[in-house]
């Protein structure tokens, strides 16, 4: 009977702890529920609203609208347009199949076109955007909107694109754009945080230089969307900021004379404020249409470019590295009075040839020049008292003189990536970087441009300028800014050590374009308004031999790649300067006859432009 009880109590205590266990289970748990709950509910609750508004909205990322480039008088020579395209998104397509097919009858794509897309699809991730077309005709466009109940997955997007109204008029100093690639995503960092599908940035010239400024941020649309991701309303619309436009110091009236002046020839065209250092004008040729680029590129058109022997992807004005020929005398004669080798006394006889140690160095003029003065020489451009001064001088004072007037160095700096610097030799350069000494002879052709020595067309054009306005220092620029004004010439930086042999060399080289006998006198203009002064150069672009010397050749008669360049620089009007300007035609024979003619052309639109130009900007150029 004890033992009975006792069995009872253990009984009962046990399910007493076995209740006190469950309880107490039960509870925890639903304390760890609650508390769940609670987390979730309160605690969370942002996060899965955002969640949760992620599979109900979404958001879009429009092209930014690019900055535009105005010319000096405001011309848009870069803009934009509406491109009407149509991006489809893989995974959100439910038959990525049917709907292709669908897109291609209603495009009306060819063969070629469809398989240049299936290509596309297969290059990208599921999640990445395919660009069908980027631009679509405006008859298109509407037909794909009245078809989208069709097309699930698929977006016609109205996208900012690029136009470049002048054409090949300023390829080569603005550039072009084209879609972006992994490599401008990586580095640069404005083109990284607005990047969408199709997106277009700089390649080459201004547009890729400016980029960070021009490219603008992105306009950003949020809506929402049904269970089958397709639209039904928009929630927000947020506005991106356009890029910044930047207006240019160039004439495009003045540009587009260049561009027809060099139609059919390799060559440049550059003109300069001599007081401000402001581009008027600045033209490669050949040339190209950039609008070709925008949206790519045709294999055919690629190959006619490419393939082109006048070079036309070369920007001659920054990375043409010419010989200056005879353009370089002014140089000489300056450099040669400045350091007290010579005066306006100084007399050399011309026979047509001068012999040195063995060698013999020709004069242009097959019979001489007889005897010749510095004004002399300059105005026929006599190559043997330019031989006798630069023997006298010696190659490292000319190459000091050089540097300063802006050979030998970018102009731009670090504006262009392409710009070459050029070759201003002397006795330590060749010594570095050719392991030899220099020799007399390398002085003497030196001296009338050829040898070594290698300028580009803006490097010319920029020395005449500092000849011109009395031998100051200028800087030049291609974009206008307030602060680039003329100043007084007594705050400008002095080049020269004596004024008076600038103003000797001034003289010199009008004699060569207004006095008789002188090399560019054909071309001349005798109104004061638009007389100009300036220097021809032709520079061989092979030695000549002594047979080919005595047949005496026309140009016509070379082979084409064998004719020397023609070269001329000049600056105008002469009694009151203010532009400068250098030419240079590839393979042109002789600068008199085929450089010097253009100045012609050029002075009298410049000049007849000065006014309008000097109305603009609120700026009161510097008058002498």
């Amino acid at each position: 009977m004890i033992n009975s009880s006792s069995d009872n109590v253990k009984k009962l205590n046990s399910i007493n702890r076995r209740m006190f266990i469950t309880g107490s289970l039960k509870f925890f748990i639903m304390i760890g529920i609650v508390s769940r709950l609670f987390f979730l509910q309160v605690k969370e609750n942002k996060k899965y609203l955002t969640l949760s508004d992620k599979n109900r909205i979404r958001e879009w990322k429009l092209a930014p609208v690019r900055g535009e480039f105005h010319d000096y008088f405001g011309n848009i020579i870069a803009g934009n347009f509406e491109a009407y395209q149509l991006h489809v998104i893989p995974e959100q397509v439910e038959d990525f199949r049917y709907v292709i097919y669908r897109l291609k009858d209603l495009l009306e794509l060819s063969d070629k076109e469809f398989k240049k897309v299936l290509k596309k699809k297969s290059e990208i991730k599921p999640w990445e955007t395919l660009i069908v077309s980027e631009n679509l005709s405006w008859q298109k466009f509407s037909k794909i909107n009245n078809h989208l109940y069709d097309l699930n997955g698929v977006k016609p997007v109205i996208s900012i694109s690029r136009n470049y109204p002048f054409k090949e008029n300023f390829t080569h100093l603005i550039g072009y754009v084209s879609q972006a690639n992994q490599d401008d995503i990586e580095n640069t960092q404005a083109i990284k945080q607005n990047f969408v599908p199709g997106l277009k940035v700089g390649k080459v010239g201004l547009e890729k230089t400016f980029e960070e400024k021009l490219i603008g941020t992105n306009d950003i649309e949020r809506y929402e969307v049904n269970a089958y991701g397709r639209r039904i309303s928009q929630l927000e619309f947020q506005k991106g900021q356009k890029g910044k436009t930047l207006r240019l110091t160039i004439d495009t009236e003045v540009q587009k004379l260049s561009n027809e002046l060099l139609k059919d020839k390799a060559g440049s065209i550059c003109v300069m404020d001599i007081y401000t250092g402001a581009v008027i004008a600045m033209h490669s040729s050949p040339s190209f249409d950039p609008n070709l680029f925008v949206f790519g590129i045709s294999q055919d058109d690629w190959q006619l470019i490419r393939n082109d022997p006048m070079k036309p992807l070369v920007n001659k004005t920054l990375q043409g590295n010419y010989s200056p020929g005879s353009t370089i005398k002014p140089i000489v004669a300056l450099s040669a009075l400045e350091n007290g080798i010579v005066n306006t006394n100084f007399t050399v006889q011309c026979t047509g040839k001068t012999e040195m140690y063995g060698q013999t160095y020709h004069c242009w003029k097959k019979k001489g020049h007889g005897y010749m003065s510095l004004r002399n020489a300059m105005k026929q451009s006599c190559d043997t008292y330019f031989y006798e001064v630069a023997r006298k001088l010696g190659v490292d004072k000319l190459s000091e003189t050089a540097k300063k007037f802006g050979l030998g160095e970018k102009v731009f700096g670090d504006l262009f990536d392409i710009e070459k610097k050029g070759l201003i030799p002397n006795t330590l350069w060749k010594k570095n970087a050719l392991g030899k000494g220099w020799l007399l002879g390398e002085t003497i052709i030196t001296g009338i441009g050829q040898g070594y020595i290698q300028t580009t067309p803006i490097q010319l054009c920029l020395m005449t300028a500092q000849i011109a306005n009395g031998g100051y220092k200028i800087y030049p620029h291609l974009v206008v800014d307030d602060k680039v004004k003329a100043q007084p010439i007594d705050k400008f930086t002095p080049l020269y050590k004596n004024s008076k042999n600038i103003k000797i060399v001034q003289d010199a080289i009008f004699g060569s374009t207004n006095e008789v006998m002188g090399t560019s006198y054909r071309s001349r203009i005798d109104n004061p308004k638009y007389q100009f002064a300036g220097k021809t150069g032709t520079a061989q672009v092979k030695k000549i031999t002594e047979e080919e010397r005595e047949l005496d050749l026309k140009t016509f008669e070379i082979p084409y790649e064998q004719r020397d360049h023609a070269l001329y620089v000049a600056f105008g009007p002469y009694k009151n300067p203010r532009y400068a300007l250098s030419v240079i035609v590839e393979h042109g024979g002789n600068g008199s006859t085929t450089a010097a003619p253009m100045a012609t052309k050029l002075f009298k639109l410049i000049i007849d432009r000065h006014k309008i130009r000097e109305s603009l900007g609120n700026k009161k150029y510097l008058e002498i």
